[in-house]
């Protein structure tokens, strides 16, 4: 037999020709011990912190404590699927999440798997989940306005695009109520919605998500979920995930809103980590990066400058306080990293008080750049007035006889707190608040009956809609109170103050 020797050296030079390397380098690690949410694994020495690893069930982990002997591994998923002696092998990628429209009008877990039964997310996008905040240079002040809607709010503490504003106070005192109005406000302006559930009961989450759905602002909302049944891995990631999504609309040159509902939860789930980790405790057994833990997230809210297309992220954080003790650790840090606070307080919220917001304590440091000019005009004052009103109101429960001035602005500041009382899921336009604030300040209310405020309200705004709907549309187009467009509005009030007397009128004569 003889051999052709071209046609080996041809054979051999394809075979050279298409010969690819394909050499799978992974670390490969086994677990020592496994429980709680977290592994130790031997082995895996040059892993990264905050890589991804992967264990035989398919469940990932994410590395968080790089020891000199083993590595601890947070699990993301059920680790009652993993054993002892596990191959855990590390991916070289850290942890992301899909992000786009695709997300948007969906129920999801941190990690972006859906929880809703809608199908997979249909995302080519990814995003890492922790990035370095935007610098000093990229950013511009917060100027333009996010309306929540809620007239206590938009009037004393405007909140704007790019601005963090702080939610605090004790349970069930509104706060969650506040950003779903918020959410719900956002409609029509073009505004990305992101809710964090975190540690929240599931049936709460699927009420809120109810709330959402007939409001019809789930159409530009998601809601990532991380329920108190979840593990503390998740529960820890979950803000960061949301806020990975949120961001891409921003660097998009569009608008985003987050809220973090609450972060006492998550610092809960990072103190559990913390311990079982064995890193040192520190104030209230919270680990020392608490701090960083919220600042890093929480930094990520921003204003970009024009050059990076000038899209906002703005962040309402939720903090739970016990027994009103704003001075706990987790309190006073968030307090320190964000640009204000809205206070609840459980005083106001169970006389009836809705939402419950403290005037006094409550702050915003953006202060009036947020707010449009018109109600900046109508409500300049108004924070210092409900404050004397307050001390006045403590004064007369002594019982002492008022002289007609005294009493005069005690019978104005009850009318005015009841006209700050708002129904939930009721949002109002900035325009209706801007026209029902000014009747209560320049003294228009004053004669009416505190029970009827709300009715004579409604009954203002629904008469300047339909019939001096010129004068709605100027201030809605303007967003300016000019002395002519005062003018015009003191005119229809005074019209419609005839007008509703009249019908009051006939209404009682009816009844007799």
């Amino acid at each position: 037999m003889k051999f052709k020797a071209d046609e080996i050296a041809s054979v051999i030079q394809q075979e050279i020709e298409q010969f690819e390397s394909r050499i799978d380098v992974r670390e490969v690690g086994r677990v020592i011990e496994v429980g709680d949410g977290i592994a130790r694994v031997y082995g895996l020495s040059g892993v990264m912190s905050g890589e991804m690893v992967e264990f035989p069930s398919g469940v990932n982990g994410l590395a968080f404590n790089l020891e000199e002997n083993s590595v601890g591994v947070i699990i993301l998923g059920n680790f009652l699927s993993i054993n002892e002696g596990d191959e855990v092998r590390s991916t070289g990628q850290l942890l992301s999440v899909p992000v786009g429209e695709a997300v948007l009008g969906r129920v999801i877990d941190p990690l972006g798997n859906p929880l809703d039964g809608g199908g997979p997310i249909a995302s080519s996008q990814r995003r890492p989940v922790e990035v370095i905040a935007s610098g000093v240079a990229e950013r511009q002040p917060v100027k333009e306005p996010l309306q929540t809607g809620i007239k206590a709010i938009d009037s004393m503490t405007p909140i704007g695009r790019g601005q963090r504003e702080l939610i605090i106070g004790d349970r069930k005192t509104g706060k969650t109520a506040i950003c779903i109005d918020t959410i719900i406000n956002q409609k029509d302006t073009g505004v990305k919605c992101f809710y964090v559930a975190i540690g929240q009961k599931e049936s709460t989450v699927a009420g809120l998500i109810e709330a959402l759905r007939a409001n019809g602002a789930m159409d530009y909302t998601t809601v990532i979920v991380a329920g108190a049944s979840d593990p503390a891995p998740l529960q820890y990631v979950a803000p960061y995930a949301g806020c990975a999504m949120a961001e891409y609309f921003m660097f998009k040159g569009e608008h985003a809103l987050i809220i973090y509902d609450d972060l006492s939860r998550q610092a809960q789930a990072y103190r559990q980590l913390s311990l079982l980790m064995r890193r040192p405790p520190g104030r209230e057994a919270y680990p020392g990066d608490v701090f960083y833990c919220h600042s890093r997230l929480l930094e990520r809210a921003a204003k970009l400058n024009d050059e990076l297309g000038g899209g906002s992220l703005t962040a309402l954080p939720i903090v739970e306080t016990l027994e009103g003790e704003v001075s706990a650790y987790i309190p006073t840090n968030v307090i320190s990293i964000t640009d204000g606070q809205i206070y609840l307080q459980p005083d106001l919220f169970f006389s009836g008080q809705r939402p419950a917001m403290n005037v006094g304590i409550s702050v915003s440091r953006v202060g009036g750049a947020a707010q449009v000019p018109a109600m900046k005009k109508v409500a300049g004052g108004l924070r210092l007035d409900l404050a004397s009103f307050r001390e006045l109101e403590a004064f007369a429960q002594l019982g002492t006889d008022l002289d007609a001035a005294t009493q005069a602005r005690l019978d104005r500041g009850y009318r005015m707190t009841e006209l700050l009382k708002q129904g939930l899921y009721k949002p109002m336009h900035v325009t209706d608040q801007v026209l029902s604030i000014y009747a209560g300040a320049h003294g228009h209310l004053d004669k009416i009956p505190l029970e009827k405020v709300h009715d004579w309200e409604d009954a203002f705004l629904k008469f300047v809609r339909e019939q001096k709907s010129q004068i709605w549309q100027k201030i809605t187009d303007t967003r300016q109170l000019d002395d002519e467009a005062a003018r015009e509005l003191e005119a229809a009030v005074t019209e419609f103050q005839g007008v509703y007397a009249a019908a009051h009128k006939q209404a009682e004569t009816a009844m007799v």
